[in-house]
């Protein structure tokens, strides 16, 4: 072997460099010229101090248990590994190098506070600065400072900012978990007198929750803890601690709030300075977070700005994205800059927000507010407005008795750095820039957590996850950033097993049961995240672990909807028979869901859209939505009986397994008849119905044709919505009808796809139709749910996915789905084993397939009549076969496909 391994890693976030607790897990790829190892060697040392040489097996490089002795605080590690084979020893790796981070029982400062004078309301408190001064007599070696706080907060040297994340420490339920970050700040510190700061403002922990901008539950008093540690070269060491001796005052950030905005006044100078509080806060221990840090990943100049009027002007970036502006001219002193922040400009070519305002029935509009504001002291300073974060593509500039320089503004693009792992192009156009809004869509909501979108909202509700994970695991490493998140849900779920509706919940309905908003909590596809994620990951990445820390979550959440279903009937049924039927202890009908949610609105005699929704809520809410219910229930207990094997938990897998089908048997007993029809007949029931593999086999073509005949008669339009939108081209696709997919997908008219970037989407709708035809917006224009659909182009278009039963990438096959439309397509995806990069091509009537195949993996490719070559060795293959020209009908390959589907779920 000439190659080493590489891509070392632990499973930790960081900033300036990865951070770990006591025992992180190891992960790397394996040699690129290794078939098969039979063995991993590995060294280690801490703090200069080498360790002994461990020996693994061949199939121990991901997520290996930490090997030597648990790490104490602050140890700096680094480590390397080399393959063993038969045919020689690979090279070692280069060293990685990471840190083990302030372990809770560690920490000795103390949770400051700022001393407020009075409380001006949510939305509109300022940004605090915590200080204090130390002195320094000989040089420097090292400087680590660690630092967290019950707020967003800026840790500062010396005026220099500590590290390159943002809106540090990040969004988690605060009431149960906590993290930390650490900084190299060695180049700060000086000989002599230095200065500390931490400026602090609300963030997610005090600030304003959801639409309607609620008061975050999760405190009223904001805190930081700190400490800097600092190693002289002449072998001493000194810790600056939070402590009383601290200062407080307020900042020139005169007001700070995540959701609406941030307001800076350079003329502000340090205010009256005031004892900090001290420990006055409660807070959890103290842990250190897997997610990659929120970061500043792209500035992006205005394509143009256009005055509209004197002292008003629109620029546009050209993008829709989560982040903030920075403005270096602000005028002469006093000047006052306002800058409004939106997704779309009205027919007058001003910035309209008003799609985005909060309505509820019977009540009036909360209006939407993104908004900063700068005040100018003269002189050079530049405005970045980092105790906040918009959803934006333009802004809206307003300043009285000055010019605007348009160079001066910049769009700062800020979300989680996550690492790309995936991408995709192809011979048609518009489906790469489809792929490309569903890529900006996923990354605009991936700001520390998933939310459903940057603006309005700006939740992590758990339904917006659950249908785009298995996308995202397909574009990005999202292990870290999802076990991160699912944390959270877990810290959130209420005392009867419910999974709360978003996580972290700001809201914190888990002590608000009697709220009308518990009432909604619990809902099929929602819920069912804290199952459907973490097995996704577990496939996607081979992480047995994230199974075993949401294991308990897991089955609290199937046990309280297995006795819901024992225990609540729809009113209909009641009517039906007053005793419940045998099979309906297995129908998950009597609790409140949310159903499909956002199918295309229905258009009225005079052309207006229709929301059923919105039109009559209480029909709503009372729908019998047992069908979706008990199908998500179905597929919650099958996974969590996958689950359980995987765990080595024999007995409660042949139990799930055996519940599991009884509720298919209930499901079907219920909601499908003879003739393959479901009792709703909706294009989303039928996708869920044959995608879950809920129709018996003899049923399935009958099932399929009907969801064509639906199709058809929507003038070949999808009428699905949040749920089933991501599984119905694969569903055609694997039932026969590739053809009626591709049409869906290349469909210009709405409700559509294309019909999007017709209309000048730069990310994905949340409607439908998000700009209707006369140019008006409809809610939110950041939604990336409907964008799991590129999904499809590259499990069929590219045709690269895994086999039955491969965890990890271990085993996978490339088998494209190809339409006259696409003459070619190309991909690749950074897998645990190494790179697979895939492209084929037709030429005539013949189709070509190149594969490069990482080591210690199987491959083969599956071509459309089902003709199979492989398994393909390690390295680049290729292979050419004849097309057939007759029209698509279920064969060979679909069948594959369907049962790779089948053995997955």
């Amino acid at each position: 072997m000439r190659d080493a391994p590489y891509d070392l890693a632990v499973d930790s976030g960081g900033d300036d460099f990865p951070v770990s607790g006591p025992t992180p897990r190891l992960s790397w790829k394996p040699p690129s010229d290794a078939a098969h190892p039979v063995a991993y060697e590995m060294q280690c040392t801490v703090d200069g101090v080498a360790h002994s040489t461990v020996t693994t097996a061949a199939d121990g490089h991901r997520f290996l248990p930490w090997p030597w002795a648990a790490l104490d605080s602050g140890r700096r590690v680094a480590w390397r590994v080399r393959a063993l084979g038969t045919d020689g020893d690979s090279p070692w790796s280069p060293w990685h190098a990471f840190e083990s981070g302030l372990l809770d029982a560690d920490w000795r400062a103390h949770w400051i506070s700022p001393a407020e004078a009075d409380d001006r309301g949510y939305g509109k408190r300022p940004a605090y600065a915590l200080s204090a001064r130390f002195q320094v007599p000989t040089g420097v070696r090292s400087a680590r400072l660690y630092a967290t706080a019950l707020g967003v907060y800026e840790a500062y040297v010396n005026g220099e900012r500590a590290g390159t994340a943002h809106l540090t420490p990040g969004s988690t339920s605060y009431d149960r978990t906590l993290h930390a970050q650490a900084y190299d700040v060695t180049a700060a510190v000086v000989p002599g007198d230095n200065r500390i700061e931490i400026l602090l403002s609300d963030g997610w922990y005090r600030g304003q929750v959801g639409a309607f901008r609620q008061p975050s539950g999760w405190g009223t008093v904001l805190g930081a803890r700190a400490e800097l540690h600092l190693a002289h070269e002449d072998g001493t060491r000194h810790v600056v601690r939070t402590d009383g001796t601290w200062t407080s005052a307020e900042s020139a950030i005169t007001r700070a709030d995540l959701m609406d905005g941030q307001t800076t006044d350079f003329r502000v100078g340090p205010g009256s300075e005031r004892p900090v509080l001290v420990d006055q806060v409660e807070a959890p221990a103290i842990t250190w977070s897997s997610a990659p840090p929120v970061r500043i990943v792209e500035s992006r100049p205005a394509q143009s700005v256009r005055r509209l009027e004197d002292g008003l002007w629109i620029a546009d970036f050209g993008q829709n994205a989560s982040g903030w502006i920075t403005l270096s001219d602000l005028g002469p002193s006093g000047t006052r800059t306002v800058i409004d922040y939106g997704e779309h400009l009205g027919t007058d070519g001003d910035l309209t927000t008003t799609h985005l305002n909060a309505t509820r029935p019977g009540q009036a509009p909360v209006p939407f507010v993104q908004r900063d504001e700068a005040v100018s002291a003269g002189g050079d300073a530049t405005f970045e407005p980092r105790h906040t974060v918009h959803g934006f593509r333009y802004v809206r500039v307003r300043r009285d008795g000055a010019p605007l320089d348009p160079a001066s503004l910049v769009m700062r693009v800020v979300h989680s750095d996550l690492r790309r792992t995936g991408s995709f192009s192809c011979g048609h156009e518009d489906l790469d820039r489809l792929h490309e809004i569903a890529e900006w869509s996923f990354r605009g909501n991936a700001v520390d957590v998933p939310t459903d979108c940057p603006t309005r909202e700006r939740l992590a509700w758990t339904g917006d996850h659950q249908v785009f994970a298995s996308t995202a695991t397909r574009l990005y490493d999202v292990l870290g950033f999802s076990r991160k998140w699912l944390r959270s849900v877990r810290d959130d779920q209420l005392p009867d097993g419910r999974i709360a509706n978003f996580s972290p919940d700001g809201r914190r309905i888990k002590h608000h049961l009697d709220d009308q908003f518990a009432m909604m909590t619990g809902s099929a596809g929602w819920g069912d995240a804290v199952v459907a994620v973490p097995w996704e990951l577990y496939e996607s990445y081979g992480d047995r672990e994230v199974l075993a820390e949401n294991w308990e979550a897991m089955v609290r959440w199937v046990e309280w909807a297995l006795d819901t279903a024992r225990t609540a009937r729809h009113h209909t049924r009641v009517e039906r028979s007053p005793e419940p039927l045998p099979h309906e202890q297995y129908l998950w009908d009597g609790s409140f869901h949310w159903g499909e949610w956002t199918e295309p609105k229905v258009k009225a005699a005079d052309g207006t859209r229709i929301d059923p929704v919105q039109s009559d809520p209480v029909a709503w809410f009372m729908a019998d939505k047992g069908e979706i219910g008990t199908a998500f229930l179905y597929r919650s207990t099958a996974t969590l009986a996958r689950i359980a094997r995987v765990l080595d938990r024999a007995e409660e897998a042949n139990h799930y397994a055996a519940t599991a089908e009884r509720i298919r048997d209930a499901w079907r007993t219920e909601f499908l008849s003879p003739d393959g029809r479901t009792a709703g007949d909706t294009q989303a029931g039928y996708v869920r119905a044959l995608g879950l593999e809920l129709v018996p086999e003899e049923l399935r073509q009958a099932a399929a044709a009907r969801l064509v005949e639906l199709i058809r008669a929507a003038g070949t339009h999808l009428t699905t919505g949040f749920l089933a939108t991501g599984d119905l081209l694969p569903v055609l696709a694997d039932t026969g009808h590739a053809d009626v997919a591709y049409e869906l997908l290349l469909q210009r008219t709405p409700p559509s796809w294309l019909c999007m970037l017709d209309r000048g989407a730069t990310t994905v709708w949340e409607d439908w139709e998000g700009v209707d035809v006369n140019g008006t917006a409809h809610d939110s224009l950041n939604h990336y749910g409907k964008g799991a659909v590129v999904r499809f182009l590259h499990t069929h278009t590219l045709g690269l996915r895994q086999r039955p039963g491969s965890i990890a990438w271990e085993s996978f096959e490339v088998a494209p789905v190809p339409h006259p439309s696409v003459p070619w397509a190309g991909g690749t995806h950074e897998s645990p084993q190494g790179t697979i990069a895939v492209e084929w091509r037709t030429a005539g009537d013949r189709l070509t397939i190149t594969v490069d195949v990482p080591p210690a993996t199987t491959a083969r490719i599956v071509f459309p009549d089902g003709t199979t070559v492989g398994p393909l060795p390690c390295g680049r293959s290729s292979a050419t076969h004849r097309l057939l020209s007759a029209a698509p009908v279920a064969g060979p390959a679909d069948e594959r496909r369907r049962s790779a589907t089948r053995q997955r779920r």
